[in-house]
């Protein structure tokens, strides 16, 4: 059995193990091994001897930690890039500093810290260069998940804008006294490297900390006009009387979102360096880079004013009214629950005001390491309308059903909650005993452990429950510490019940890790010393609320946290373990944000429970479901290079009743359902690139020559080629997944379109094609196993023509689609073309042409719900020369109505709608 002190020792021999690794790459097994065992005989000889098993098995978990590149969007316009030759000329001291920290004390895994500067070199590099001369603005916003690690994120992004030349630095840490203290913390422990609440200057401190403790690193100038204390924020008559030289050193500020305080900041930077900028007499700051860092963007800093035409609510306008303030000004908000900010309208603007705060310079998605215990995680997802393998949900979540009586559903906040517990929650508060003494058992000695009880949003009732948990935990420590009488024994029963047939089981689900199978001899005697050390505290938001992690580092904190609204937002309970969580919302982005158990687990992710209600976890399975998908969505607008204002972001509604966010955060979003039945999708716009036009035709070669190997050859068709009996996943993979679409294409979406399939195919539909290579009259060409003459399409009337783009009115040819029909299907489909077009006319008032093919709804009616129909053409290549240029590749879909396959409901911003505005009013044209 490990001693308490072993973590005291295994630290200091991962560092120096992490540091005698490779820093550019994953290691090999034999250097881990090799490195390890130096350390072993290093540590021996020192007098602190390490169990060579534990130091290999600590450092192969870090190693083996992984994470993918974070994926977004963005729009170069108007933006010079800047940071790759900056990369070479600055020195970047805030950054490599950090960096180390992260890396030497954190003990963070090196790809995660690799990725890290990855990313925020992502987003630095779409801000704007602060020493480029001119006005300039940019606006992004960065994605995270809950918990994920967006504040490291955020320090880093500091870090290196500090670096780059940015002179102001503004975070907006949400809304609570609480997280404002929190996140100062985190900003003087890696960015400033002093205590803000001792010292103003860093080049004057004393009380170093973070950072600024690193041995081997220089003392860098950095000033910063907050503290942590409860009473730290901005303060304009304190800013005013010291005087600092603005712009000699990078200034800090880590403030509330609050109007108030934010107006203190403009009027103070534009009464020291604001200078005349026209004839009315307003002030801008020049030669100032001003970044301003909002996290939880979602929250408080979105306009949720009623009509378009009214003055902005006071906090949105405040930060926008503090970006004008300045001549170079850059702004990125941080949040893991987008649903709000992609609601705002990009087009908005103020008379006075200007632009709101739509993303729209860029949109960055960043990814979490695979030790992050996610959504995913923790409530499962299937992907029934994908090719990815299901995520099972792990074992910790434990439905509850017993708490009615005790904490009712729409209490007041009088409410008197009874004297006896649940017994789910008593068997909670044993869970988190249980979960400390493990840990202790496993080395954790002086790790923090925390326990979320979130149950009411009232304070009143909030101090009752834990003045009740607080007897439950002392009534059980005194029992285990007279340890006579049959109260003790049973309670320790019950204890050693819950191990075995909980804890025990649930522990083997997780990847084999002998050293973490610990029977209940090896698990009793940590119990009283676990016990005796937890406090029980009720967190309504002050600073003090913080519940003091910093100051305890050293010892840890074993923390029972009874709170509500102010824990439902960015305060980050440490080591937290368990919760207990009866709190209902009816938004995505809120009960998203109460998952205050998302996070990381090093060592203990088998120890963790969930205990909520039924109804909870089915919602928590939905929102998660919505969640990825965006998420995907994001992959795909990357991988097809849009930008935020040119792609509709969609939000999935749900079956439960929630809604995506709050009401006025979606007023310019509505519900649409989404769906292919019956329908014609088709290609009208195309890209000119070169890269684009000769992918889709290399794309489209293979596609062809696959369908010859298989055998699927149907004969010609005029002077095109048809195939029949094509398998589903040969139309998904072997030709939408490969096309590429003009990112300003908004009638066709080859993944919504493979979405719909996969859904189909789900309940037998769609599982058997026909595809059509069109012929024209144009120039024969060879496309893959088969030659055919071009299609000619002329450029639509009455649109302007873009640069780089090329657009048709239709691309589909009436007969073709017919092509693949029996007789049968072909004569009955023609007789209601023909009476739908009669009525038409008489509605219309105009004359009847009657058809002589079947074309419209009244064709795909006839499909079989198996018989759908891919037609793809190549279309001469409008621009002319001495060498004939690569055909452009359009494509339509004729869908038959599906039988089974339901429209899923989306909740659509403005841009989307803008989108579905421009699909074609009728196939009767």
């Amino acid at each position: 059995m490990k001693t308490p002190d072993a973590e005291d020792v295994v630290s200091p021999a991962i560092r120096l193990v992490m540091a005698m690794l490779p820093q550019d790459r994953q290691p090999t097994a034999e250097e881990v091994r090799e490195s390890v065992d130096v350390v072993c005989v290093m540590q021996q000889k020192r007098g602190f001897p390490v169990d060579y098993d534990q130091l290999l098995r600590e450092v192969q978990a870090k190693l083996a930690v992984w994470q993918e590149d974070s994926v977004g969007l963005s729009d170069s316009r108007n933006h010079i890039d800047w940071l790759p030759q900056a990369e070479v000329e600055r020195p970047w001291e805030f950054w490599e500093r950090y960096k180390h920290f992260l890396q030497d004390v954190k003990l963070l895994p090196p790809p995660v810290v690799r990725q890290l500067d990855k990313t925020t070199g992502r987003i630095l590099r779409q801000l704007e260069d602060p020493q480029r001369a001119g006005r300039w603005r940019r606006t992004g916003l960065a994605v995270g998940q809950v918990q994920s690690g967006k504040t490291g994120n955020y320090i880093g992004l500091a870090c290196k804008a500090a670096d780059a030349g940015y002179k102001l630095i503004i975070i907006l840490a949400g809304i609570h006294n609480s997280l404002r203290s929190q996140t100062q913390l985190r900003v003087d422990e890696g960015l400033l490297g002093f205590d803000t609440q001792f010292q103003l200057r860093s080049d004057e401190a004393t009380h170093k900390m973070g950072v600024g403790a690193l041995p081997l690193h220089k003392r860098l100038k950095i000033a910063s006009l907050t503290n942590s204390a409860e009473k730290g924020d901005f303060k304009r008559n304190v800013a005013s009387n010291i005087n600092l030289p603005v712009g000699d050193v990078p200034i800090v500020l880590v403030v509330k979102k609050h109007k108030s305080i934010l107006e203190y900041i403009r009027k103070w930077i534009v009464e020291v360096e604001g200078q005349e900028a026209g004839d009315n007499g307003e002030k801008l700051v020049y030669d100032v880079p001003a970044l301003i860092i909002d996290d939880e963007a979602d929250h408080a800093s979105v306009d949720t004013s009623k009509e378009d035409d009214t003055d902005p609510t006071k906090i949105n306008a405040a930060i926008r009214r503090l970006l004008n303030s300045f001549e170079k000004a850059a702004y990125v908000g941080f949040t893991a629950t987008p649903f709000a900010n992609i609601y705002i309208d990009p087009e908005a603007e103020h008379d006075v005001l200007g632009q709101d705060l739509f993303p729209i310079s860029f949109i960055e998605s960043l990814r979490a390491p695979t030790n992050y215990l996610g959504p995913e995680k923790i409530f499962g997802i299937r992907f029934e309308d994908s090719d990815s393998d299901d995520v099972p949900a792990l074992p910790v979540t434990r439905p509850t059903t017993d708490y009615q009586d005790w904490m009712p559903s729409g209490h007041k906040k009088d409410w008197v909650p009874p004297d006896e517990l649940p017994v789910s929650l008593k068997q909670a508060l044993l869970s988190f005993a249980l979960t400390c003494a493990a840990r202790r058992a496993r080395g954790q000695v002086t790790e923090h452990n925390s326990m979320l009880i979130h149950v009411t949003r009232f304070i009143s009732v909030q101090n009752r429950v834990r003045e009740q948990i607080d007897d439950y935990i002392a009534l059980i420590a005194d029992r285990l510490r007279d340890g006579r009488g049959a109260q003790a024994a049973s309670s320790l029963a019950r204890l050693r019940e819950l191990w075995e047939q909980d804890f025990v089981p649930t522990t083997l689900v997780f990847p084999a890790d002998e050293a973490s199978r610990f029977t209940w001899q090896q698990i009793e005697p940590h119990l009283l010393p676990a016990l005796r050390k937890i406090q029980v505290r009720a967190v309504n938001g002050s600073a003090q609320d913080a519940l003091q992690y910093y100051d305890n580092r050293k010892a840890g904190l074993s923390v029972i946290a009874i709170g509500g609204d102010k824990l439902s937002r960015g305060l980050t309970l440490e080591g937290l373990s368990v919760s207990y969580y009866l709190r209902a919302s009816n938004t995505y982005d809120t009960l998203l944000q109460m998952g205050r158990w998302f996070g990381y687990r090093p060592g203990y992710e088998d120890l963790c429970r969930l205990y909520t209600t039924k109804n909870l976890l089915k919602a928590y399975t939905e929102i998660t479901a919505a969640d990825n998908e965006l998420r995907r969505d994001f992959e795909e607008m990357s991988a097809l290079g849009e930008t935020p204002e040119t792609f509709g972001l969609r939000v999935r509604s749900s079956s439960a009743g929630l809604a995506v966010t709050a009401q006025n955060k979606m007023r310019r979003g509505i519900k649409v359902k989404l769906s292919y039945s019956g329908e014609l999708p088709e290609t009208t716009t195309f890209s000119l690139k070169a890269d684009v036009v000769t992918a889709n035709f290399k794309n489209l070669s293979a596609f062809i020559t696959r369908l010859d190997e298989l055998g699927c050859f149907a004969g010609r068709s005029g002077s095109g080629v048809l195939w029949s009996n094509v398998p589903a996943s040969e139309v998904i993979d072997g030709f939408l997944e490969g096309y590429r679409p003009d990112r300003r294409s908004y009638r066709v979406r080859p993944a919504l379109i493979s979405e719909y399939i996969r859904r189909c195919i789900y309940v037998n539909e769609l599982t058997s094609w026909s595809v059509l290579l069109a012929g024209g009259n144009g120039s024969q060409m060879p496309i893959g196993s088969r030659t055919v003459p071009l299609v000619t399409r002329g450029p639509a009337k009455n649109k302007l023509p873009e640069e780089g783009q090329y657009t048709v009115r239709r691309v589909l040819s009436p007969s073709d689609e017919s092509v693949d029909l029996t007789k049968e299907q072909f004569d009955n489909a023609l007789a209601e073309t023909k009476l739908v077009r009669q009525q038409s006319a008489q509605r219309r008032n105009k004359p009847y042409v009657e058809p002589t093919v079947p074309s419209g709804q009244p064709l795909r009616r006839h499909r079989n719900v198996n018989q759908p129909l891919l037609i793809i053409y190549p279309i001469t290549h409008p621009s002319e020369g001495e060498q004939e240029p690569l055909p452009l590749i359009g494509f339509a879909i004729s869908f038959p109505l599906s039988e089974n396959s339901e429209a899923t409901e989306y909740v659509v911003n403005t841009i989307w709608q803008q989108e579905m505005n421009d699909m074609d009013a009728g196939d009767d044209e």
